[in-house]
């Protein structure tokens, strides 16, 4: 899914009975500072059941049962950079 404008939506679903709305903000924050002007929305989806899961369009970049918990920034950035734009150096976050 895209914005009007045709730029991705990333949406970062996260359980509210598990307390992960501070973890999918910073996340939110994260992403929003990295592809401020190549993003056209990050949503916060609050679930329940332990869900955790984030994609960017049809795209499942991450999903915590799946992948083995929480990604870390580095991988959330690579990952959603490999959608929107692979061939995009993320500066440290690539070479760190």
């Amino acid at each position: 899914m895209t914005d009007p404008a045709g730029k991705p939506r990333v949406a970062i679903t996260y359980c509210t009975q598990c307390g992960w709305l501070l973890r999918a903000a910073w996340m939110a924050q994260e992403l929003l500072q990295t592809f401020r002007d190549d993003l056209g929305e990050v949503a916060l989806v609050p679930a329940s059941g332990g869900a955790f899961a984030i994609t960017c369009g049809p795209v499942l970049i991450w999903e915590r049962t799946r992948d083995g918990g929480f990604p870390d920034v580095k991988a959330l950035k690579q990952r959603v950079r490999d959608v929107i734009e692979p061939g995009r150096d993320l500066g440290h976050v690539d070479r760190g």
